[in-house]
């Protein structure tokens, strides 16, 4: 396991922090941020994604560009790497945060924290990599105007709810800004408590469906999970069938590979476990690996390999699912320093414990080999832990308001958590100038990534890409 180098730590005054913040709006005015005109030498977006396809496993590409096809929004969704190249070349406001790098409104979600209560937070970060904390903005922001034009709402109602977003980051940031260390990395946000600020704004019609969501959420742990994805074969839980979706081995490989893939399988779990704490690591290894299977997942994601093994403890009714999710480079890598972890699964660990409230108490990460004895990074955590998102197509221009709120709430306390809050708040200001400007932005994102959509199709129809 290798360690990065350790920066050497600065500790300023919040008048100095406060003065950095103010420097930056010099450097970088808050209106520019609305500017975004394809480059001249922009890249060709089927290129880009073409060349993702690379690393894939090839017989599950076309089912990644089959979903990415299925609407604007859904190809904003697996185009994190065209989006980070545009923003590259987009101002940067010289303060670094750890980036989610993918923080589209889809990415945000409801799951369990280790006390057991429902919480609303960041749940992908395939991507993450420090970097300047507008781009994680600008990718909030432009995915709900692009959700908004799914759902057909005006201009004017697509505009009003991505000021909302931008708005709320804002304003939470400056009270995190005003806060203490200690209370800004205490910060979580109860689902319960916040639904009902909100009952206002979403109506009671809503509410109630909403609260319909939160109880669905609650009961999608691993032993519905389990219930939906084991049978028995000859009395021992196996894995069941659904091509292409999850994938049992024996199904995948003839005997040998598998057998090989299964022993590999064990060794890399037991270093993975050494990434865990001591306590947790004591827990994972009161279970046994029994069975092993390839799942689908995501839209981005798609064609990465992702596996999920079977483990049981104390008996056949005490099953964990264990998520093995390939970790490649962060699309944010071509454009920004590397990651100091050698491992890319190391890095979205870290990335994801610095910007959650609350992360998994099994998420891990190990490096290791299949049968085709390819070096791998993956991390691991429970497939399912109390897990909830929203049906964005069902939303009204309210709901989707209020849900905008959230989100950036969401995301200020994660860039405050890594990066300088009272820096950012500085810059932002109390004026929404930023708002505006970001707004500015996402109208103008929302037409390349129309155009974008339009190029994929058009490589569908022309047989270049196979769906």
């Amino acid at each position: 396991m290798t360690a990065p180098t350790k920066p050497t730590i600065t500790h300023l005054e919040p008048f100095q922090r406060e003065s950095l913040g103010r420097a930056a709006r010099i450097a970088t005015p808050r209106s520019s941020q609305a500017a975004f005109a394809p480059a001249p030498d922009r890249p060709d977006p089927v290129t880009l994604l073409e060349s993702q396809a690379a690393t894939r496993l090839p017989e599950l590409v076309p089912l990644r560009y089959s979903r990415m096809l299925a609407s604007p929004f859904a190809f904003y969704r697996g185009a994190a790497m065209i989006m980070a190249a545009d923003l590259a070349k987009t101002g940067n406001t010289g303060i670094n945060v750890q980036l989610c790098g993918d923080a589209h409104l889809s990415n945000f979600g409801l799951f369990a924290s280790p006390e057991r209560q429902l919480v609303f937070d960041l749940n992908d970060f395939d991507e993450t990599l420090p970097g300047p904390w507008e781009w994680d903005v600008k990718r909030m922001a432009a995915s709900f105007e692009v959700a908004g034009r799914g759902n057909r709402f005006s201009a004017e109602a697509r505009r009003s709810i991505v000021l909302a977003a931008v708005g709320e980051y804002r304003h939470a940031m400056a009270r995190f800004a005003s806060m203490n260390n200690l209370q800004v990395w205490y910060t979580y946000l109860p689902v319960d408590r916040t639904l009902e600020l909100f009952r206002k704004d979403i109506g009671q019609k809503t509410f109630k469906r909403t609260g319909r969501v939160l109880e669905k959420a609650k009961a999608r742990d691993h032993l519905q999970a389990y219930g939906k994805m084991v049978h028995l074969v000859n009395g021992e839980p196996r894995f069941a069938s659904d091509p292409p979706l999850l994938v049992p081995i024996e199904e995948l490989l003839n005997a040998p590979d598998a057998q090989a893939l299964n022993q590999q399988v064990r060794s890399s779990l037991r270093a993975y476990r050494a990434s865990l704490s001591a306590d947790r690591r004591r827990l994972i290894e009161q279970f046994r690996f029994v069975h092993l299977a390839r799942k689908v997942v995501g839209v981005g994601s798609v064609g990465t390999r992702a596996w999920v093994a079977l483990m049981l403890g104390r008996d056949s009714q005490d099953p964990l699912l264990l998520q093995m999710k390939e970790a490649q480079r962060s699309v944010l890598e071509g454009f920004l320093p590397r990651s100091p972890y050698a491992n890319s699964g190391q890095r979205v660990v870290v990335g994801q414990r610095l910007m959650q409230a609350s992360s998994d108490i099994l998420l891990g990460w190990q490096r290791s080999s299949g049968f085709d004895n390819e070096q791998r990074d993956f991390y691991l955590r429970q497939l399912r832990d109390w897990k909830g998102s929203v049906e964005v197509e069902q939303m009204s221009a309210p709901s989707l308001s209020a849900y905008g709120r959230l989100c950036g709430w969401t995301l200020a306390r994660a860039h405050a958590r890594s990066g300088d809050r009272i820096a950012i708040s500085a810059y932002l200001g109390s004026r929404p100038v930023f708002d505006e400007a970001i707004a500015d932005f996402s109208t103008a994102y929302a037409d390349q990534n129309e155009r974008d959509f339009a190029a994929l199709s058009a490589a569908a129809r022309s047989g270049r890409i196979v769906t």
